[in-house]
């Protein structure tokens, strides 16, 4: 609804807009502009302005000019001023009301008061402006007061201060702040919608600063810089009641989504109303994969003294049982290499590889070599790679976590929290706090185990957890009658012999792996198989002559990158591969990894960029010197003395021409192994008669060429 001489501002705009309503005549309204010297009257629709309001584009603030004055405050030039202005004003107001607000009859009136006031009419428009935007009042005509004006409009509440009064910060009237109104708490919300709910994740004692600025304070500019003037604090709200509102109309899920992200909501502070449990029916549905970087530096295994830092521990964990079923300890990762480890040790015998690490165990420490029927993993390493072929082949489901969802892996997540608080509390070279202080000891330099000792203390760890007794399971019914305390091992077994768990054993593990093992394209071509740049052969291509019928196509292979000597090309059952041989051609990479491999690939391309320039260079100047040799035998064939040829004349002397190059060139040529020059006559040729140069018969010629031949022989023989 609008109020007569209601202050109102459109929050939409880059600069303070405020206007106030100084006159309604259903169905118009007008209003003025608190912005200028000169202000005038303009007419608006009410619906507009109230659905402006209804959409929080407009908005009611305080009266930025709301402030009473007593006469004993005043001087009494002051207050002659205000009352010749007011009697002018007044009267001319009061009479001319509906032609003042018209446009097309404004300027007239004007003219009319001016004339009868004897004053200039620039100066009766701005009495008129200063009555109308300070508050259509007596003291809205005080000269050089800035928040002059009276109350003049209609409010809901008392005029007095509701609540507690304040202790502190009493204005000078002793009027104790404003009450909070619907008005008010639009203001409020419109900040903590503009300012607060954002991912700069401003304070609220921010957005505090920013509601009295866009609200209760006034712009003006200071050397050309814009700047505020807060209002008295008996017009402004204080920070207590502002922080008071919001924690009372508080939204926990947009203020953490839009500040932060929806995703650190359900991480962190969605309500937690089920059980992981619950989605399971025994051992075997469900098993959770996740990685983390153990919070602990390692040594070298050949050298004590070189620090290799952080291991990475990969972990798969039976959802019903909360049993550990599989474990990677190594560098690998995190990343698929490092999961297909983890997930080809989830169907190994476990007696037989804590025996590799000296551990001996029973098979009911650790009965887990199973598959299970859903795999939940992270979005990043379980997506691509050989993913399809454990759905396709193994009959294993997929599900992938939304990114930064640990929390969707709660069980793993919470089991890495404790491994890693032990290896805290109990080992060397441990991280101890995220950030050193200065003088701190550099932990790093503590670490004394390898990577191999690091292992068997996670197998402990786990071999510990499998007989831990589990707080807040959920046992049912039969459980409790069973007397079955919760440990990971007593679920296990309990859940095999009473639920439908989906587990499933492993026969080959060569298959196995072959399904784990990432997946590649290699071009057929005449040099063999084509893969990463590497070279190979099989014996099924040999046979079926793949290098000669189907050049330029791909056949699908798996590999494994920590080893390229080989890759395999598996057959359309899933279950049976052929073996490719790296080939010579490629031998200088045999027993690289990939990364290895790619290395020295990239590193051969960058030599070659590097001599790029040069060998162009190189080009560039024996293009020039070819250049030069030929624009100079140009130039000699140009100015050659004697008469031209004819295109016969020139052909036909060609075998002649060739004899007599060879023999001059063979005088060059010839090999002399003796330490004194041997002066040898030459033999003298006749051109006169018809006669055979080493066996062939000789031709007619030119004279002119025949002069030229003489010549050169005799400078070649030294003949007079």
């Amino acid at each position: 609804m609008i109020f007569y001489n209601q202050v109102y501002q459109y929050v939409n705009k880059q600069d303070k807009y405020r206007i106030r309503i100084i006159e309604i005549a259903p169905p118009i309204a007008y209003y003025v502009e608190l912005q200028g010297d000169t202000s005038m009257p303009k007419r608006v629709d009410i619906n507009s302005l109230e659905d402006e309001m209804q959409a929080e584009i407009l908005l009611a603030i305080p009266d930025p000019y709301a402030k009473s004055y007593s006469d004993s405050d005043l001087t009494p030039k002051q207050i002659k001023k205000r009352d010749e202005d007011w009697d002018i004003i007044s009267s001319g107001w009061d009479k001319y009301k509906e032609k003042l607000l018209e446009k097309k009859t404004r300027e007239a009136i004007f003219s009319e008061i001016a004339s009868k006031a004897h004053i200039s009419e620039i100066k009766i428009k701005r009495a008129f402006s200063r009555f109308w935007q300070r508050g259509l009042n007596k003291n809205a005509l005080l000269p050089d007061y800035m928040y002059s004006g009276g109350k003049g409009k209609e409010r809901s509440l008392s005029e007095s201060k509701v609540g507690r009064p304040r202790k502190f910060n009493l204005s000078d009237d002793g009027q104790q702040g404003i009450n909070i109104t619907e008005e008010v708490k639009k203001q409020f919300d419109y900040v903590i919608k503009k300012y607060y709910r954002k991912k700069e994740q401003i304070t609220l004692s921010d957005a505090y600063d920013y509601l009295l600025r866009e609200f209760y304070s006034d712009q003006y500019y200071e050397n050309d810089k814009v700047k505020y003037s807060i209002w008295d604090s008996s017009r402004i709200p204080t920070y207590n009641q502002f922080y008071y509102w919001f924690k009372k109309n508080e939204n926990p899920f947009l203020d953490i989504s839009l500040r932060k992200s929806s995703k650190e909501f359900d991480l962190k502070h969605r309500p937690i109303l089920s059980n992981s449990t619950l989605e399971t029916d025994g051992p075997g549905t469900r098993f959770q994969v996740d990685a983390t970087i153990a919070d602990i530096y390692l040594v070298s295994s050949f050298d004590r003294s070189l620090i290799i830092g952080r291991p990475i521990v990969y972990g798969v964990i039976d959802v019903y049982s909360r049993m550990l079923t599989g474990i990677y300890i190594g560098l690998e990762g995190p990343s698929w290499i490092g999961a297909m480890m983890a997930l080809d040790n989830m169907v190994m015998n476990k007696v037989e590889y804590c025996k590799r690490y000296g551990i001996e165990i029973d098979e009911e420490q650790w009965p887990a070599r199973h598959l299970p029927e859903i795999i939940i993993a992270d979005r990043g390493e379980f997506e691509g790679y050989s993913v399809e072929n454990l759905i396709n082949n193994l009959n294993i489901k997929i599900e992938n976590t939304s990114a930064y969802r640990g929390d969707l892996k709660g069980i793993i997540e919470r089991q890495f929290r404790t491994i890693n608080g032990t290896i805290k509390r109990k080992t060397p070279g441990a991280i101890q706090k995220e950030f050193r202080e200065r003088g701190d000891r550099d932990y790093r330099l503590d670490a004394k185990l390898n990577l191999e000792e690091f292992t068997k203390i996670i197998i402990h760890l786990v071999l510990q957890h499998n007989q831990k007794i589990i707080e807040q399971y959920p046992l049912e019914k039969g459980m409790i009658t069973s007397g079955l305390t919760a440990t990971p091992t007593n679920l296990w077994n309990w859940g095999i012999a009473n639920k439908k768990g989906r587990l499933q054993i492993v026969d080959d593990r060569n298959i196995y792996r072959l399904n784990l093992l990432p997946k590649g394209k290699a071009r057929i071509t005449r040099a063999g198989l084509k893969f990463k740049g590497l070279y190979y052969s099989s014996e099924r291509a040999i046979n079926e002559q793949w290098y000669v019928k189907y050049k330029n196509t791909s056949v699908e292979i798996v590999y494994d990158p920590r080893g390229m000597n080989n890759i395999y090309l598996p057959h359309s059952d899933g279950k049976s591969f052929d073996i490719s041989y790296l080939l010579d051609t490629s031998i200088q990479y045999k027993n690289d990894a990939l990364e290895e491999i790619e290395f020295y690939q990239e590193l051969l391309q960058e030599l070659k960029a590097d001599q790029q320039i040069k060998q162009r260079e190189n080009m560039m100047n024996t293009n020039l010197a070819i250049e030069e040799i030929v624009k100079q035998a140009m130039k000699e064939k140009k100015y050659e003395k004697g008469q031209p040829l004819n295109k016969s004349e020139k052909l036909k002397g060609i075998r002649v021409n060739r004899q007599v190059e060879k023999s001059l060139n063979r005088e060059d040529e010839k090999f002399d192994l003796t330490t004194k020059s041997v002066e040898v006559k030459g033999k003298v040729i006749s051109f006169s008669k018809k006669e055979k140069i080493d066996g062939q018969p000789t031709q007619k010629s030119s004279s002119r060429l025949m002069d030229k031949l003489k010549k050169k022989r005799d400078e070649e023989f030294g003949k007079e």
